[in-house]
């Protein structure tokens, strides 16, 4: 009991040693922290002292902090004001989905020494391709129809040279038969910077619409080949102004593009596309210089059409990389085309009535999947039936589907 009372007694002292070394500690942090926060704060009221006292430095000291302040705000506010203004100027607005013109001046540049590179390592294997992209050989259309665009063409470049006004255009027909292409290669053959947008874009805008499309005419004019503006799906904000379903935003949309639309350009060449022509506003239509119908393909246009995508996605030539884009992909495995002759391409073609141009490109990517999907890699004419009777059978099936919901089959062109 001693010895337990004796344990206790120096427990006691210990803690009361270690409570008192405590105390003294934290005692002489406050004084330290006292001490320091007294220095601080006398060493303030001496300066504001000698401020008060002395009017130049007081002076001194407020302008100098109101010349930081208006510092920082001007380089904020500047930055942000010499941003928009460069964006304005150099940047693709939001509604270009697609462009020719390069987003900057360096872009420009590059792409043309990168055409340029392309054009050396390949020049060997591809002259005969080169050649046929000299005219409108790569776009499949019906005779008529292909001379009245060649005539555009010719006309537009014309045009440009003389620096006479622009003729705008109106592409109308079913889905898929071409127009978005004819109009890269109008402007291409003419010699114009283009660009693509989609009137179903500007109806989320709302009131922003109005500024988004003076926007696009504002950069357009900065083009200096001249630029064909290209409007997809037209229809979907520059419909008839008395229509009860039109919002004020959506009639505003279509006031600001009449605004800029109403002399003739020579800076500009608007193309309209539309599956519905007659759901145009009259103010619309009364811009308008050329309408040109794009029909469904033909026949012959089928069978042509065919043979390009089954040359494209099937055979040797359309799947052979040259230049440096054989150097960075993986070898694809090879397609044999096994006695596809051309009577069963004619019998492809006759089954595919009311096939737009992008319906049987689609086709042929199907073909090609199933290829890829046989053992042995080989297209012959049986594969090609089966899949091209599949795809009838869904094309009369999504027909049918539209016919009883009353929708389109499409979108797009």
């Amino acid at each position: 009991m001693a010895e337990a009372e004796g344990r206790a007694h120096e427990a006691k002292l210990t803690e009361e040693h270690n409570r008192e070394m405590l105390r003294q500690r934290i005692h002489g942090e406050r004084e330290k922290w006292l001490a320091a926060i007294n220095t601080t704060f006398s060493h303030i009221e001496g300066g504001l002292r000698t401020l008060l006292n002395d009017r130049n430095k007081l002076l001194m000291t407020v302008g100098g902090a109101t010349a930081l302040a208006a510092g920082v705000y001007t380089s904020r506010e500047g930055a942000r004001v010499t941003w928009g203004y460069v964006n304005r100027i150099l940047g693709q607005p939001s509604l270009i989905r697609e462009s020719s013109i390069a987003r900057f001046p360096l872009s420009g540049v590059a792409s043309q020494a990168k055409n340029k590179i392309l054009k050396y390592s390949t020049a060997a294997g591809t002259a005969g391709f080169s050649e046929k992209r000299n005219g409108f050989s790569n776009i499949v259309l019906h005779p008529s129809l292909q001379r009245r665009i060649e005539h555009l063409a010719k006309a537009t470049e014309n045009t440009k040279t003389h620096q006479a006004p622009f003729r705008n255009m109106l592409f109308y027909g079913p889905p898929g038969t071409g127009k978005t292409m004819v109009a890269k290669e109008i402007a291409r053959k003419s010699g114009l910077d283009y660009a693509m947008m989609t009137g179903g874009d500007v109806l989320p805008l709302g009131a922003q619409a109005v500024t988004k499309i003076h926007q696009i005419f504002d950069w357009a004019k900065k083009s200096k080949k001249g630029l064909l503006l290209f409007i997809d799906e037209a229809d979907a904000f520059l419909c008839e102004r008395n229509s009860v379903y039109m919002s004020e935003a959506q009639r505003s949309a279509l006031n600001a593009l009449l605004f800029r639309t109403g002399d003739q350009s020579r800076d500009i060449v608007l193309v309209l596309a539309t599956n519905r022509p007659g759901d145009l506003d009259s103010a619309v239509a009364d811009r308008i210089d050329e309408i040109i119908e794009f029909p469904l393909p033909g026949g012959e246009e089928r069978f042509k059409l065919l043979k390009v995508y089954l040359n494209k996605y099937l055979s040797d030539e359309g799947n052979k990389e040259s230049g440096l884009g054989s150097l960075l992909k993986t070898p694809q495995q090879k397609i044999t085309v096994k006695d596809v002759s051309e009577e069963v391409i004619r019998e492809a073609a006759k089954k595919t009535e009311g096939f737009s141009g992008r319906e049987i490109a689609k086709l042929m990517a199907s073909v090609q999947a199933a290829v890829y999907g046989s053992p042995d890699c080989i297209l012959d004419p049986q594969l090609l039936r089966e899949v091209v009777d599949y795809k009838v059978a869904e094309h009369h099936q999504r027909l049918k589907l539209a016919a009883e919901g009353g929708q389109p089959t499409h979108m797009g062109n």
